[in-house]
């Protein structure tokens, strides 16, 4: 690219890669979609790729082979799209390309055995038709799975920096901030504070330098929603902090993301630099007034550091540590000017609301939750994978429609939204509608968009112990009731799973998590807590068996488990045996079996192995 975008030559070059599009797809040129993300590449998809390259080259076939971001069916990754045929094709292997060039690029044919569903041979299956597509709606994740993201003329083609085009010359500063307001989006990084609003808290300051930072440092247990959008369309985020910046008044951006993430950290990379040579970041954006640049800076993985105050000193160079507010970042941020920080989830959805308008955003989703929210649906469940659905699903919806229900014939026990700082949703909230206020009212959270599903073999009191471990590792120390308090409840928990748990541990429990969300300085310490909460709350039957019964009925507290093995079913397998990692269990070929408590490591091989049911908790 020799010369800079301008209005105009934007236009014209969008007009034309459409019309290239429409061209080749009358000559019937085919092109085949492979899933870039993480997930994928680490189970082959990189292989795949280029076993796909080398098939459709030795069989000079008329097809474009593209790496995308992540498709979101990760529970059936390596996963391959075909266009303008729509199959879509699972579980693919680098030894399937050829299959798949020459079968069905080459001869017109489906691959059958690649299919979802195999019932659907003739037809195919198609992508959206599938029922983990079924009732998604992809706003944030448009272009994730569509797109090349290392090329910004592939998202230029799919309206790309349209919305920038139409901020920079159609609209005023307060007419986009305004558009954000009526669309009803709120900040999708867990507290769900108005977008519009933070917009129009730092556009009122007067400053001679203001910021747009973007949260990218994610860092919820199971949750890869944000690195799944860098990873698939890094246009879309560096589009919308331009236009936030526009929108503010500000000049400079800056995303945080984790040092962690490498494959997202090299897309932003090459994304940034070819906006640069386009004219689409720096001085005279598109042939305006308006310039804004921006630069990326490395997180080392600390989970505080997602709090914004603390995010900023990390910026600055600064030990990422909370600050009390006010004076908030939307006033007094970064290096002390006008910072706003929306995470990256929100950032996504910025453009095509200038572009659409507002009115058909907030006719997704709910009254007082508009849009869509991007989850990522990990545990006990048959399609675990990256989804976007509208706010006012129930999680009956997502678990058993789109997730397809709970695997190995278990029964659904709960579902932990927001991570750390989130509760557990027992069985009888599943068909409460997902949106911001019907969490608040059962303590949970919608959060980031982690959504891990338990089924009945999970401890809850083991499942609070897990993310109390963790918030109790990533706290930063720096006030009270987080320090102190996180540690107690560890404390108390941890002797519960491990039979030295007193009935007077549950009013303690109940004080400490009080006094943390209250006095805490930061989001960390003030949710902390949610876990135990949501324990005490909906499970508390199961917390008074450790304590009074010294049992686990998950088997999962391993100081309160011992097996037996049930002389009625045995039948002599030696199935136990042979997989008992330590020789606990002893018996002959069709004789009963028994196992020796003294040498029982309990790790439960065993029980999970065991087809007749012989192995069970004493």
């Amino acid at each position: 690219m020799s010369e800079k975008l301008t209005r105009e030559s934007l236009a014209a070059l969008r007009a034309r890669l459409v019309a290239e599009r429409n061209n080749d797809a009358q000559q019937g040129k085919q092109y085949i979609l492979v899933c870039g993300g993480t997930a994928c590449d680490s189970n082959g998809g990189l292989a795949l790729y280029a076993a796909l390259l080398k098939a459709a080259e030795y069989a000079g076939a008329n097809v474009s082979i593209v790496r995308t971001g992540c498709m979101g069916f990760c529970e059936r990754g390596p996963i391959v799209k075909v266009l303008p045929s729509d199959i879509f094709y699972v579980d693919v292997k680098p030894e399937d390309a050829a299959a798949i060039i020459n079968e069905h690029i080459v001869g017109g044919k489906p691959v059958t055995r690649l299919l979802y569903d195999k019932s659907q041979a003739e037809a195919g299956h198609i992508g959206h038709d599938i029922d983990f597509y079924a009732k998604q709606q992809r706003i944030v994740l448009r272009h994730c799975g569509l797109i090349d993201p290392e090329d910004i003329t592939d998202y230029i083609a799919h309206e790309g920096y349209l919305g920038l085009d139409k901020a920079l010359f159609d609209m005023t500063p307060d007419g986009i901030i305004q558009e954000i307001l009526d669309s009803g989006l709120r900040g999708r990084g867990g507290a769900g504070f108005p977008t519009g609003k933070k917009w129009q808290f730092s556009a009122a300051v007067q400053a001679d330098q203001k910021y747009i930072v973007c949260n990218a440092d994610e860092g919820d247990p199971g949750a890869y929603m944000d690195r799944s959008t860098l990873e698939g369309d890094p246009n879309a985020i560096l589009e919308a902090m331009t236009i936030a910046g526009r929108a503010i008044g500000a000049t400079k951006g800056f995303i945080y993301i984790r040092a962690e993430y490498p494959l997202a950290i090299k897309r932003l990379q090459i994304a940034i630099g070819q906006a640069r040579e386009w004219g689409l970041l720096g001085e005279r954006i598109l042939g305006s007034d308006f310039c804004f640049d921006i630069e990326l800076r490395f997180g080392a993985g600390a989970f505080v550091c997602g709090e914004e105050t603390a995010l900023l000193a990390s910026i600055e160079g600064k030990r990422g540590q909370p600050t009390p507010r006010p004076p908030f970042p939307a006033v007094k941020g970064l290096w002390g000017k006008p910072t706003v920080i929306n995470n990256v989830e929100t950032l996504a959805n910025i453009a095509v609301i200038i572009t659409k308008g507002a009115k058909w955003f907030s006719s997704i989703g709910t009254a007082t939750s508009k849009g869509t929210k991007v989850f990522a649906l990990t545990g006990k469940v048959r399609n675990s994978g990256l989804i976007e659905v509208p706010m006012g699903i129930t999680l009956r919806e997502i678990i058993f429609d789109i997730g397809g229900g709970i695997p190995n014939g278990r029964k659904f026990k709960a579902a932990q939204t927001g991570g750390p700082s989130g509760g557990m949703i027992p069985p009888e909230y599943l068909d409460m509608p997902i949106d911001y206020e019907s969490l608040a009212k059962i303590g949970s959270i919608v959060g980031s968009g982690g959504l891990i599903v338990m089924d009945d073999t999970d401890c809850i009191v083991d499942v609070s112990k897990f993310y109390l471990e963790f918030t109790v590792d990533e706290s930063c120390g720096k006030c009270m009731p987080c320090r102190i308090g996180g540690r107690t409840l560890l404390n108390i928990i941890t002797a519960i799973s491990e039979g030295r748990g007193k009935p007077e541990d549950i009013q303690r429990m109940e004080d400490i998590c009080e006094a943390m969300s209250r006095a805490s300085l930061c989001g960390l310490g003030q949710t902390a807590s949610n876990p135990v909460k949501a324990m005490l709350r909906y499970f508390k039957d199961e917390v008074i068996t450790h304590i009074n019964d010294r049992k686990c009925p998950a088997g999962k507290c391993k100081k309160l488990v011992q097996y037996r093995i049930n002389p009625d079913r045995c039948v002599g397998c030696t199935m136990c045996a042979r997989i008992c990692p330590v020789g606990a269990i002893s018996g002959r070929v069709k004789e009963k079996h028994v196992i020796d408590p003294k040498v029982c490591v309990k790790c439960g091989q065993c029980y999970n192995t065991c087809k007749l049911h012989a192995i069970e908790l004493a």
